[in-house]
């Protein structure tokens, strides 16, 4: 690099954003993700040793995965090459490869590839790299913030350790605020005076997302005028400003979404409708598709809440049918109205579970057919083959029932539903009682 080359690089150091500024060079310096780099874990001894193997950092934006991917650059006597799956190619990747190879082979020289999202490589991209990785030619390290079990290859991922990162706290993202006030590498030329409650407000709302919080600091900074001392001074009113709303963490194909709609519905079969509101507020802020939403209230409707109020999945196929008539914003209304009615309603799986344990028993006896007088007789022939006799119509006996044998051979005694005491169901439990007590006795009869 010549002077003009430097003096380039070191200007465009000096305009680069508070976040990339700010960026921590050593371990030490590393905020949050104690549980993975703090004193003694496996991947700090890795780290600090030189030894590592390919890895996958995945965790939610500004985390800190590719702040450690530099940290690692700096700790190692590897070659550290980086790349970007949203701008490389495959003759990107295979330039660096061929780097890679002399490298060794002139000098000794390992090669580090850092390649950020490196989800949106797709298959073919991602195969490319892995003969590299298997012969040991490079050492990878990819950053994801979608779940990789869902988006990187599963060769990549047998010959790569997965570490995934934690969203930050508040109180980490305070001490990184507090840091770049003070820094001359970040905010200390302006004086800046920062009330705590500002300095609350952006660790709060920022959500783990550490970018977020930096962005906020310095909007709030280099927006307002420093006072006749000289002194930017930064209150609740003007973070409130520079941070509109909490960005939320939702991926509409990955991770989060099934996460968020596992807590959704769990919450609706606990009936807590506010833990309810909470995920369906989550999701229709993320955008998530209203007839996903919708049928997964109906499910739950059917699977959760069954005959302990049938009217559940009424409402729930309401909400359903009102998605597609009204769509966003308005669905989010029905939504709301038959998901907390399902929450809210008494529960019984006991539908759903008998129907499980019949299709358990399919295999358990050999099927003799369909009991003969239960078979369809409404064609020409079947009554001179028998199909239909020895039925008995319900409607011509007294409180229009009659026992009579209804499953196959080999499953006569099987009960498969078993009625909770739970809302409308109980009722229903009361009933089958009576009218299985009297099919007992009509058997001891014979």
């Amino acid at each position: 690099m010549d002077l003009f080359e430097q003096a380039a690089a070191a200007k465009q150091a000096a305009n680069a954003p508070l976040a990339a500024r700010m960026r921590p060079e050593t371990l030490d310096e590393l905020v949050g993700q104690e549980e993975i780099v703090g004193k003694g874990r496996l991947l700090r001894r890795s780290i600090e040793a030189d030894r590592l193997t390919s890895l996958i950092f995945y965790g939610p934006p500004g985390c800190g995965k590719t702040t450690l991917a530099h940290i690692i650059a700096g700790s190692t006597a590897c070659r550290y090459r980086q790349l970007s799956a949203v701008t490389a190619g495959v003759a990107d990747i295979r330039q660096v490869l061929k780097d890679a190879a002399d490298d060794l082979k002139l000098y000794g020289q390992r090669t580090l590839l850092f390649i950020d999202e490196i989800h949106r490589f797709n298959k073919g991209q991602q195969d490319a790299l892995l003969p590299a990785v298997e012969n040991g030619l490079i050492i990878l390290i990819g950053a994801t913030t979608e779940n990789p079990y869902f988006e990187v290859n599963g060769a990549l991922l047998s010959r790569s350790r997965i570490f995934k990162l934690q969203p930050l706290q508040p109180a980490h993202i305070m001490t990184l605020l507090k840091r770049a006030i003070d820094s001359p590498k970040g905010l200390a030329a302006y004086h800046v005076v920062v009330e705590e409650d500002a300095l609350k407000h952006w660790a709060t709302l920022a959500a783990g997302d550490a970018r977020t919080a930096y962005n906020a600091l310095e909007l709030a900074v280099l927006s307002t005028d420093p006072d006749a001392g000289g002194v930017r001074r930064i209150d609740l009113a003007i973070a409130e400003e520079s941070i509109q709303s909490r960005s939320i963490s939702y991926d509409k194909d990955g991770d989060w979404h099934y996460d968020v709609i596992s807590a959704f519905i769990k919450s609706m079969r606990g009936s807590d409708p506010d833990a309810v509101l909470h995920w369906l507020a989550r999701m229709v802020g993320a955008g998530e598709k209203p007839e996903f939403i919708a049928r997964r209230i109906v499910i739950c409707a059917a699977e959760d809440v069954g005959l302990a109020d049938p009217m559940a999945l009424t409402v729930a196929m309401s909400a359903a049918q009102a998605v597609h008539f009204v769509g966003w914003p308005e669905a989010r209304i029905p939504l709301a109205e038959a998901a907390v009615y399902v929450a809210c309603a008494p529960k019984s799986n006991a539908a759903y579970m008998g129907l499980e344990a019949a299709r358990a028993d399919l295999s358990a006896a050999p099927f003799a057919g369909v009991p003969i007088h239960l078979r369809d007789a409404n064609y020409e022939g079947a009554k001179r083959l028998g199909h239909g006799v020895g039925y008995k119509y319900p409607h011509d006996y007294p409180q229009n029932y009659v026992p009579q044998q209804y499953l196959p051979e080999g499953f006569e005694d099987k009960v498969y539903y078993r009625p909770t005491e739970n809302g409308r169901e109980a009722r229903i439990k009361e009933r089958l009682s009576e009218l299985r007590e009297g099919t007992d006795k009509e058997k001891n009869k014979k």
